[in-house]
């Protein structure tokens, strides 16, 4: 067994996070939690911001549409418009472990949870130049959101971080899948206004808001710095493989949340019944997010899963768009093959970081170039997938580009699911 298989083999639930605060000298200390009534609610918190760090994306999709009707909005705009939060995730991703060392992750998250609030308000008054600015703030208060909480999670829930992670990925589907299926049911209800219905999704994050902010606006900031370095990340080629991998396989996570609403729209659904599919699929990753992890370490390496995994995301996306929806395995069937699919693919990608990685800090510095690379690369999939739509007039035109991104996932997972670490090297800055 090689020294990466070894090393594989023994990773556990606590040692798949991601903690993004590796680097910190001296070590952040944990969230203060003296009581058990304290600690119930420092976990509900972070299940609550967990919840929050998708509505921006699913709930926009499912009325698309009206939107476009009612403003005039190009395919362009359009196209633009639901690729700006992912953009965000892109750049600001990398800021967030300096963000919580200056001033600590706990008030950092606070603020990410202020921008989430304002840009969810934004959204709801209908103004399209204010829709592109709501979208570009939440998306970075998500972008920080998304790096911080797992490496919060690690260091205050170590006893407990296989449960708390499992809570914390059901949130973070929750929140989508609500957000799609109760978006347009919540518009009906308003008499047909999709601007109050954006705007209600501020209501759980004010909620957890009014709740953070007592547990962190006490905590003061330790003054700390970044004690490590790790050089060769940039020029590694397996670093580059699982970059890719994480960026195509969010490049199709992004089209079925951007646009698979409005596909299903175009095929003839109901807009309650297309969102309720999106709902659907979303809710089934939680099962394959919580199972393949524990599989992939099992394994002598990932790339039979990672190939298997691509491979039926895109049947199951070329069959929304060519499939018959109805029957036995129509449309809903379909949506939970795509959910396995995909929660898997997201679950390995994450993974695979810790995995190709020979310590937590390069586990921490290649999830940041994932994260900031991958999420420009994964920009392009519902950008294109709009464009292509306003080119064309029908949604049908994208098969090929699904089938592209399936092609180049297969190959980034044959490179990044090889037993090997990456070939950096970890060095003190003092």
């Amino acid at each position: 067994m090689s020294t990466a298989t070894a090393a594989t083999a023994r990773h556990s639930g606590d040692e798949l996070l991601i903690d993004a605060e590796a680097d910190t000298l001296p070590a952040p200390r944990p969230t203060p939690a003296p009581t058990l009534a304290r600690r119930i609610l420092l976990g509900a918190s972070v299940v609550l911001i967990a919840f929050n760090l998708r509505p921006v994306f699913a709930s926009l999709s499912v009325v698309l549409p009206e939107i476009i009707k009612a403003t005039g909005l190009s395919a362009t705009a359009a196209s633009l418009l639901t690729t700006l939060p992912i953009v965000c995730l892109g750049v600001f991703a990398p800021l967030a472990p300096g963000l919580g060392r200056r001033f600590g992750t706990e008030r950092t998250l606070l603020g990410c949870m202020v921008l989430i609030l304002i840009g969810t308000v934004l959204r709801g008054t209908g103004n399209i130049p204010l829709l592109f600015l709501a979208s570009a703030i939440a998306g970075s208060g998500i972008a920080v959101s998304n790096v911080l909480l797992s490496g919060l999670v690690k260091r205050d829930f170590a006893s407990q971080a296989a449960l708390m992670m499992g809570l914390y990925t059901m949130a973070v589907c929750g929140g989508a899948a609500s957000a799609a299926g109760l978006t347009v049911p919540i518009e009906h209800a308003l008499g047909g206004g999709w601007t109050m219905a954006l705007a209600m999704w501020a209501l759980p994050a004010a909620l957890v808001t009014l709740i953070w902010a007592p547990q962190a606006l006490p905590l003061k900031p330790v003054a700390s710095e970044s004690g490590f370095t790790v050089r060769g990340l940039w020029s590694d080629r397996l670093a580059w493989q699982v970059t890719f991998f994480m960026g195509l396989q969010s490049a199709l996570a992004y089209i079925v949340m951007g646009w698979l609403a409005p596909i299903l729209r175009e095929r003839g659904l109901g807009s309650e019944t297309a969102g309720y599919v999106v709902s659907l699929s979303v809710m089934t990753q939680v099962v394959t997010c919580l199972v393949v992890p524990a599989l992939a370490v099992r394994l002598r390496n990932q790339r039979g899963l990672a190939v298997v995994l691509a491979l039926l995301t895109v049947g199951a996306m070329l069959a929304m768009l060519f499939a018959p929806l109805g029957g036995v395995f129509g449309v809903w069937a379909w949506a939970v093959l795509l959910g396995i699919a995909q929660g898997g693919t997201f679950a390995l990608a994450l993974t695979m970081i810790v995995l190709r990685s020979p310590d937590s800090h390069v586990a921490a510095h290649l999830s940041g170039m994932a994260q900031g690379v991958g999420y420009m690369v994964a920009a392009f999939g519902p950008l294109v997938a709009g464009l292509l739509h306003g080119w064309t007039g029908s949604f049908r035109a994208s098969s090929w580009l699904f089938i592209g991104l399936g092609i180049a996932l297969v190959i980034a997972g044959l490179g990044a699911g090889r037993t090997m670490h990456v070939g950096t090297t970890t060095v003190p800055r003092h």
